[in-house]
């Protein structure tokens, strides 16, 4: 089974959203999550995101599906609502086994909290990259705490952005 990384943004307390949306504006961030679920070294290849229905959701109309990568949406609701172009599955192991055939390069998880909590103890999760910031948010959904399985590689600056301190950090599992 392919190899998949998660990538997220949570606060102190491990929240990642407040009423299904982002607690937090940050531009910055927005632009590293691009970046790194874009970037491919074989031209020919693209990305994948697979994320739930609720994240699905939340994402503002302009922005669905998120260009140049190949969208996946887990859902137990079938297709309905769901754009042709992109792929749906009823869980994270199927969505794997899915995109195993096709020209993919790199898999990311990218939300909600149920998907997160399936991928974290996921055998095939060999990468996190996530976002630190600064603070406690109110958040009503949550990242589950990183365990010792995965150790930090590499941490940036801290990075400010109006009054949001944030540091990006990446971790591989041992």
């Amino acid at each position: 089974m392919k190899k998949f990384s998660i990538i997220v943004a949570f606060d102190s307390q491990y929240g990642i959203g407040k009423n299904g949306n982002l607690p937090w504006n940050l531009l910055s961030d927005l632009k590293h999550f691009k970046e790194i679920t874009t970037s491919v070294s074989d031209p020919s290849k693209k990305n994948a995101v697979i994320m739930g229905r609720k994240t699905w959701e939340s994402l503002p109309l302009k922005f669905r599906p998120l260009q140049g990568r190949v969208n996946l949406v887990l859902t137990k609701g079938g297709k309905s609502g769901i754009p042709s172009g992109v792929l749906c599955s009823q869980s994270l192991d199927d969505a794997l086994s899915q995109l195993s055939s096709c020209n993919i390069e790199n898999i990311f998880v990218i939300g909600g909290a149920q998907i997160y909590a399936q991928s974290i103890n996921h055998p095939s999760c060999e990468k996190l990259y996530v976002t630190h910031v600064r603070g406690e948010y109110g958040c009503d959904a949550f990242f589950p705490p990183i365990s010792s399985q995965f150790f930090p590689i590499s941490s940036s600056p801290q990075h400010q952005e109006g009054e949001i301190s944030f540091q990006f950090s990446d971790y591989l599992r041992y």
